[in-house]
Parts: C-alpha cells; sequence; structure tokens
C-alpha cells in the first residue's frame, strides 16, 4: 500500500444498522479453550478484549444445543451459566469500544458420540458418515455415522435456533452469524453430497434450502435482520467432505434468496487456509458475488494490498481475517501503520492455555 494512513480498510463501513469503524473485520476462530459444559474461560473475555479494534468480531462457531457440538471444548449458547460467560466477553469488547456478533452453529454429522449426549449418533440432512476427522477427548477420530433428521428433529433444530439467539442477546451480543458453511448442518441440507432426501428438504434448490430458510425466519423473529449474518462456503471440496453436483447453480439461487431478506451481510468462505485457487474458482466466486445486493464480507487468504484490492474493486465491503488476527491483536493499526505482522503459533491455535491465545505482542509492547 502506498499510503497506509490512507487504506480503504480503515474506512467506516455500514453494516445492517451498524456503523463500524472500519473494515478488518475479525473471522470466527474455533480454538477448544472453553469449559467441559460449553462455558467460555475467563482468559476469553482478554482474548477478545484486545481485539476490539476489529470493525467487528465474529465469535468463535458457538453450538446451539448439545446435539450441536462437534468437538471438545468449543463454547455454546444455550444455558444461564453460558450466557454468563459470554457476557463477560461481550462486556470485554463493548468496554474497549468494538462489536461482536455471535456466530451459531450445529455441526450435524461432523462429531462423534463420545461428544454427545448419551454417545447419541450426529444428526444430518441423511445417514451418509463424513469421511472426515474431530477432535475427542481420546484425539483425533473418524465422524461417527449420523441419523437422518426426521420432521420433529428439524423442528427442535429450528427451536434450538431461536432459542440460542434469545440467549446471545441476553449475553450482550450485538448481533449473531448463522453458521452454513464448511460443511456443518445447514450446510448438509444445501448440498447434495449430503442431503439425498426425497421429502420437503431435498431435491429442488428451494427444498434444499428451506432448512436454512426457515432457520432465518426463527433467528430474525428474534433479532432483527439488520443484525443477522449468514456465511456460506460455496468452494467446500475437501472441507469436511462437503460438495454439489452444481455448486454455481446452488449458491446463485442461495446469493440471490438470500439478497430478499435485508441482512446484516453475506459472509463468503472464498478459500480455506493451505488450499489453491483454480481459476474456475475465482471465477465461480466472482460471478456468485454478483448474485447478492447486500452487505458482502470476503473471508480467505487475504493480506492488507489484496483485501484493499477487494474493496477498492467493489468486490467486498469488508475484509474478515482468520490467522492473522490470532497472532496480532492490533491488526486494524498494523495495517494503519503499514507494520510487520507477528506470525502465527499453529501448535497452539487448538486447545490450550494463555499461551498462544492472550500473549501475542502489540506494536506498542516494550517487550517485543
Amino acid at each position: 500500500m502506498s499510503d497506509p494512513q490512507n487504506t480503504p480498510l480503515l474506512q467506516p463501513v455500514r453494516v445492517g444498522d451498524l456503523l463500524m469503524p472500519n473494515r478488518v473485520f475479525m473471522a470466527p476462530l474455533t480454538r477448544n479453550r472453553a469449559q467441559p459444559d460449553g462455558t467460555p474461560r475467563a482468559m476469553a473475555a482478554t482474548y477478545y478484549g484486545q481485539r476490539a479494534s476489529a470493525g467487528l468480531i465474529v465469535s468463535e462457531a458457538t453450538q446451539i444445543s448439545a446435539m450441536g457440538q462437534g468437538y471438545v471444548d468449543t463454547p455454546g449458547i444455550y444455558t444461564d451459566a453460558q450466557i454468563g460467560g459470554w457476557r463477560t466477553v461481550t462486556d470485554a469488547v463493548h468496554a474497549n469500544g468494538g462489536r461482536i456478533f455471535c456466530q451459531l452453529w450445529h455441526v450435524g454429522r461432523i462429531s462423534h458420540v463420545s461428544v454427545l449426549p448419551g454417545r447419541r449418533a450426529p444428526l444430518s440432512a441423511s445417514a451418509v458418515r463424513a469421511d472426515a476427522q474431530v477432535m475427542t477427548r481420546g484425539g483425533m477420530q473418524a465422524c461417527s455415522t449420523p441419523e437422518a433428521l426426521d420432521n420433529d428433529g428439524i423442528k427442535r433444530v429450528v427451536r434450538e435456533y431461536a432459542h440460542a439467539t434469545r440467549c446471545a442477546i441476553d449475553a450482550g451480543f450485538d448481533g449473531v452469524e448463522v453458521h452454513s458453511a464448511n460443511g456443518y448442518l445447514l450446510d448438509q441440507f444445501l448440498q447434495d453430497g449430503v442431503n439425498q432426501r426425497t421429502d420437503n428438504y431435498g431435491g429442488s434448490l428451494s427444498k434444499r434450502m428451506r432448512l436454512l430458510n426457515e432457520v432465518l425466519d426463527a433467528v430474525c423473529q428474534v433479532c432483527p435482520s439488520a443484525r443477522v449474518g449468514v456465511r456460506l462456503a460455496p468452494l467446500g471440496g475437501d472441507v469436511f467432505d462437503i460438495h454439489d453436483s452444481d455448486p454455481g447453480a446452488l449458491f446463485g439461487y442461495v446469493y440471490a434468496q438470500l439478497s430478499t431478506r435485508d441482512l446484516a451481510y453475506l459472509h463468503v468462505v472464498e478459500r480455506f487456509p493451505g488450499s489453491a485457487q483454480s481459476d474456475a474458482d475465482q471465477a465461480l466466486i466472482k460471478g456468485l458475488r454478483r448474485r447478492y445486493a447486500g452487505t458482502y464480507i470476503a473471508n480467505g487468504g487475504y493480506d492488507a494490498a489484496s483485501g484493499v484490492a477487494a474493496i477498492e474493486t467493489s468486490h467486498a465491503h469488508a475484509v474478515a481475517y482468520g490467522r492473522p488476527f490470532i497472532a496480532n491483536p492490533d491488526l486494524p493499526e498494523r495495517f494503519r501503520q503499514g507494520a510487520p505482522l507477528n506470525a502465527p503459533n499453529p501448535k497452539t491455535f487448538y486447545g490450550g492455555g494463555e499461551a498462544g491465545y492472550v500473549d501475542y505482542p502489540f506494536l506498542d509492547d516494550p517487550a517485543r
């Protein structure tokens, strides 16, 4: 960037009914540091409070129910204890001038019986086991074979999303993001590589999107749509064994339908860490982008320069950064100054204590 002080990444942007001070958003980042009951630990308030200079923080994925959990030590947002734990987090973010949305998560089939109540089988659109692994108390284990949700189960899941939304508001979150990406439950209903149903939730594009629509209807009855975002990942590929026979048609339809909802934003995972992006992938992402008329947040492999380019070309209104925010709690200021970035330590990404979580230095840290 020739003039870091004037980078468009640091210009305000309106998201729903909120004016964000910059366009450097913090992406949701699973860290596996919650208590066994899903209540955030005290150090989570420090972690998120340190990163309050982000234009918007999207919390780590947070399960909406006990059956929505896929890994050990991930947080929930459905009990009084979890609400209280998250309240300390949102208070810390707000005290430092920040804004934070809660990402609502149901993993569906990306789970193992050992992390679910009563060792129940995971739930999904269809009884198709994912060729993937999850973190359990016994280490990484293959996903368990899921049960297909019946109609009563689907209704229960929709109610759980509404309940989790109420809990998030009670915990002080500024809004919620419905996680419909990365091969988790709502994505499992969208993509025909998993969804083999022949009822009103399978087959046509509209039927496969029905659960997402019902979830959004329920969430938006609790929280204004201007405070509700959605996350999608059109390039599923090898991520949790998710794929569709025609992703262009599927996600073109989903983007267009979401455009009619007056949501806060659409947040798109355009690339996964370590993955290459082909010309066809880039063309798909760019073509889909034209189908969504609202505020668009891009995520996936961006640095400062490519983030600026995304905004200057009107591809995105804001850019969500993941791993750079793990290692750089003051990422917007580093972009402002054109300063070097701390390198993240992958060994401390998942699980553990304060090391690699709240101990990365700020620019003004005299010990750096």
